[in-house]
């Protein structure tokens, strides 16, 4: 792994694999650590170089240190659909990872994102269209707070979840994911992710912040509606934590994008889907292709 200094922080990323750029931006808390090795093999082998980041606050990215909101102050947002204060916003966090881009001498790449990732993604094609060639938005949302909300029972459930410890974190995230995962969560091979993401970083304090981050920022629709690139919209059809009309709210938002649902899909990447997904990031990509090569065909 390397870093680089880049829109005024610090930027932890790995490249592996060799081909077109495809720059996979990780969810909320989430680390570069905890994109599958069987799902970056399965696209680096249709053809991708992918680079993955820490997001800031995440991982070995640099750390923020403004107090975090607390649950009541989340919760009051979710109900009220105010805004919260936050040191930053996820325009921030795409200003990162356009920074990134610039380090490594990058001047377009493919984009995928999960989650918060995806709405890092979004912000990235609206705000710098000429730096994504493709957008793929994996289990996201618009930030109409109307569509992809929680389910209210799971909502209860977090709202009671102790603050994470170094000793409870492992076991904390292990039953968090089983709640909002679908029927293939194969619970020891995430327990083993969950070890080595707490030994690599243990950060709740800028879990919260990047959470603020969500609900601080406006909602993407009407940028959504403007993006001129190939859109795959990928969405579990029994996802607890962004509701499937997150998804479909997207892909309506987007021209001519392309919404793929699975039926065994929660808030996860399962992994007898990773072939399939794969290969739908690599034919969205090839539409990105296909008006340059037309031209060069005439």
């Amino acid at each position: 792994m390397a870093s680089v200094e880049a829109n005024g922080i610090t930027v932890e990323y790995e490249r592996e694999g060799e081909g077109e750029p495809l720059l996979l931006v990780m969810g909320l808390g989430g680390q570069l650590s905890d994109w599958p090795q069987g799902f970056r093999d399965a696209l680096t082998g249709r053809g991708f170089e992918v680079i993955r980041l820490d997001n800031r606050d995440a991982g070995l990215s640099t750390e923020f240190t403004s107090p975090p909101p607390t649950t009541v102050d989340l919760a009051k947002a979710i109900v009220s659909r105010r805004f919260v204060d936050s040191e930053y916003l996820l325009a921030d966090m795409a200003a990162d990872a356009i920074g990134l881009l610039d380090a490594l001498g990058i001047e377009s790449a493919h984009v995928a994102g999960m989650s918060m990732g995806g709405m890092i993604s979004q912000t990235l094609a609206i705000e710098y269209p000429s730096r994504v060639r493709s957008l793929t938005s994996i289990m996201s949302t618009t930030g109409n707070r109307r569509v992809g909300q929680p389910k209210a029972g799971l909502l209860r459930k977090m709202a009671r979840r102790e603050p994470p410890t170094v000793a409870t974190a492992v076991d904390q995230s292990v039953e968090f994911f089983r709640m909002i995962s679908g029927p293939t969560f194969h619970e020891e091979d995430f327990r083993a992710l969950a070890i080595e993401s707490v030994e690599r970083s243990f950060r709740p304090a800028g879990t919260a912040r990047q959470t603020a981050a969500i609900f601080a920022s406006p909602d993407r629709t009407p940028g959504l509606r403007g993006l001129e690139l190939p859109t795959l919209v990928i969405h579990g059809m029994v996802d607890p934590l962004v509701r499937p009309s997150g998804g479909i709210a997207t892909a309506k938002a987007v021209p001519d994008s392309r919404l793929l649902m699975f039926n065994d899909m929660g808030h996860d990447l399962p992994r007898p889907r990773w072939e399939e997904m794969a290969e739908a990031i690599r034919q969205n990509a090839d539409r990105a292709a296909a008006p340059a090569a037309q031209v060069a065909a005439s």
